[in-house]
């Protein structure tokens, strides 16, 4: 999982279009991009594109519900899991105890349409509310199927008032480089993939290929796309290079020459454990970029 592609739920034309656009994921949503009166028209179409898309597409597919506090969750979810779709993201998502809540509700709607218990996984947005980023830490044994963590600044801005999210040069103010911290620091401690979130100004490649290579480089596996032209370089940011890869086979191999060792010498520099670890996250990435 590298790129996930948000796609509006109530528009049969791009979510057809969206199958060749290069994404690992296709969220089909029903929140921010359908209007209120047409909630029941995207769940219709939605559920029609997932029964369609199973037998010829090789994209995982999720559907981005309406949040929990919304009180349309459960009608969301009551019609689309027909569908069958490979996971659901929990917009607004405040703690753990949601992650909880929808898996309770998931495990019903599996049974239903005889779905295997447990199939579908969950990806909850972690920063839309203040309390959300409060409770960072809360996700860390929430559910066997908690996919990922991912976070979002245009909501959190709604929420607490924020003028802006980002300085005049790009770059995230504190409270948003806080959000996007606690993401990472709670999706290793839950021992999930970092999904960094969307850009929106999707004109801007240039700052948009810079900030993919950021995220990349501080933790994030993985970055939700509003428009098709942003796959190619979020795939591109988020796959290892063969130099890198290069580096982390010697590292392994180091370390299985040398048995069980502590540290290692490669090259006159030394190598200890925690390189190790990041060696085989980098070939774990290298694979599943290679399967996509």
């Amino acid at each position: 999982m590298r790129s996930l592609l948000f796609v509006p739920g109530d528009s049969p034309r791009k979510l057809e279009k969206a199958q060749a656009s290069g994404a690992d994921v296709l969220i089909v949503d029903l929140e921010d991009s359908v209007g209120l009166d047409n909630k029941e028209e995207a769940r219709r179409v939605a559920t029609g594109f997932l029964s369609g898309a199973r037998d010829r597409s090789a994209l995982a597919l999720y559907v981005r519900v309406n949040d929990l506090a919304s009180g349309m969750t459960e009608d969301d979810l009551a019609i689309v899991m027909a569908g069958r779709p490979d996971g659901i993201m929990l917009p607004k998502a405040e703690g753990g105890a949601d992650v909880t809540r929808l898996a309770a509700s998931l495990r019903v709607h599996e049974a239903a349409h005889g779905i295997e218990d447990g199939a579908t996984r969950i990806l909850p947005i972690i920063t839309e509310t203040a309390i959300g980023v409060l409770n960072a830490a809360s996700y860390r044994a929430a559910s066997p199927r908690l996919a990922g963590l991912t976070w979002g600044a245009e909501d959190l801005s709604a929420h607490i008032g924020a003028l802006a999210a980002r300085n005049a040069d790009g770059s995230y103010t504190d409270l948003f480089r806080l959000a996007r911290s606690m993401t990472l620091l709670a999706a290793a401690a839950a021992g999930v993939p970092a999904v960094d979130t969307v850009f929106p100004n999707f004109s801007d490649m240039e700052a948009f290929t810079e900030e993919c290579r950021l995220a990349a480089r501080d933790g994030f596996v993985a970055k939700m796309a509003i428009h098709p032209a942003q796959v190619p370089v979020i795939n591109a940011a988020f796959t290892p290079t063969a130099h890198e890869i290069e580096k982390a086979q010697a590292v392994v191999q180091a370390f299985a020459a040398a048995g069980n060792a502590g540290v290692v010498n490669i090259g006159g520099r030394m190598y200890d454990r925690p390189h190790l670890a990041l060696a085989q996250r980098v070939l774990a990435r290298a694979t599943d970029g290679a399967a996509d």
